[in-house]
């Protein structure tokens, strides 16, 4: 009983600081500010999904969502400005698409099994499936990187090319605003340059 507990109060700490961060993105105004804390809110849902017992999701997004995430806005930021021009008015119309679907969300998930229950389809159907194919078909010991690598090796090397893309399009970005830099700032001859 205690150990549960302590799951929960974890838990509720974990979606406490998501929250908070989730805030303090919203209400920033310095670009700088706004992509750490996006780092951060990915670190604190990297440590959620670890808690659900799913680490190679929590890996994922700890490398992909806290590290080149985080690395991609940084490098995009040196083409903007540090902090936004003006203030952005508040404006309703988001906060209610955003309210219409987390209720449309909260009502479909109303159904559903409770979390890791026993009777839920994907246990009765997708895991045995899964089990016996990586170790018949596929021999991989690992059923999770068996899942990753062969079952959903297209979503995954989708996800791959778009992080990839996403990085290149950056590097593109910053080496054509060095470009322009150095274009107008050109450095003065020296004597020792015309000899």
């Amino acid at each position: 009983m205690g150990s549960g507990l302590v799951n929960v109060a974890v838990d509720i700490s974990l979606m406490t600081l998501l929250a908070v961060t989730a805030i303090g993105i919203i209400r920033s105004r310095n670009l700088f500010a706004t992509a750490m804390l996006s780092g951060i809110y990915s670190l604190l849902t990297a440590a959620v999904f670890f808690t659900l017992d799913a680490v190679d999701v929590a890996f994922t997004e700890a490398a992909v969502g806290a590290g080149i995430s985080t690395v991609l806005m940084l490098g995009a930021m040196t083409l903007t400005r540090r902090s936004e021009k003006h203030p952005a008015r508040l404006s309703i119309g988001p906060l209610i698409v955003c309210l219409a679907v987390g209720a449309a969300l909260i009502y479909g998930t109303v159904d559903m099994p409770p979390f890791g229950s026993t009777e839920a389809a994907g246990f009765n159907h997708i895991v045995p499936e899964y089990i016996a194919g990586s170790r018949d078909d596929i021999q991989v010991p690992n059923i999770v990187t068996a899942i990753l690598a062969s079952y959903r090796g297209f979503d995954t090397l989708g996800e791959v090319a778009v992080v990839f893309t996403a990085g290149i399009g950056v590097w593109f970005l910053i080496g054509r605003r060095r470009r322009e830099d150095e274009a107008d700032d050109p450095e003065p001859e020296t004597s020792g340059d015309k000899a």
